[in-house]
């Protein structure tokens, strides 16, 4: 139900992405999903990987600023309105998003979205509550 998600600052600077993506590929470490937020100076990769422990070593071996944080997968239906739904439910139950992201399933009719939250399992009961599916770890890998 909870994540770990991979957070990587980088340098606004040519190459930068390119370093933290070879490494992941030099360690045989898959990414699943990913978010890029920039600013004028540095930007903030967030990434969920197939191997969230190794990916946080090797990138933080190789000098790049790295953290692990909880993150949670909502799947939603890819619809519209989809996103608004939740957005709903989180509105009624006061719940803060820090921020998200979002991807589309292969071959299904779904989304899934990326959610960081300030109080994590507090939301998480409010999701099962209104429903909704919350995805393990196993289940984004295997998407």
């Amino acid at each position: 139900m909870i994540i770990k998600q991979i957070s990587v600052f980088i340098e606004n600077k040519t190459g930068r992405i390119y370093e933290a993506a070879s490494i992941l590929e030099n360690n045989n470490i898959n990414i699943r999903s990913l978010s890029l937020a920039d600013s004028t100076d540095y930007g903030v990769l967030r990434m969920i990987v197939d191997k969230p422990e190794e990916a946080y070593q090797v990138l933080k071996e190789a000098g790049l600023t790295a953290k692990v944080s909880e993150v949670v997968a909502v799947e939603v239906k890819d619809q519209v309105g989809g996103f608004a739904e939740i957005m709903k439910i989180m509105y009624e139950a006061k719940i803060n998003v820090e921020y998200m992201y979002a991807f589309v399933e292969k071959n299904k009719d779904n989304a899934i979205l990326i959610f960081r939250f300030d109080k994590i399992k507090e939301t998480v009961d409010v999701l099962r509550e209104n429903g909704l599916h919350i995805l393990k770890a196993k289940e984004v890998m295997s998407l």
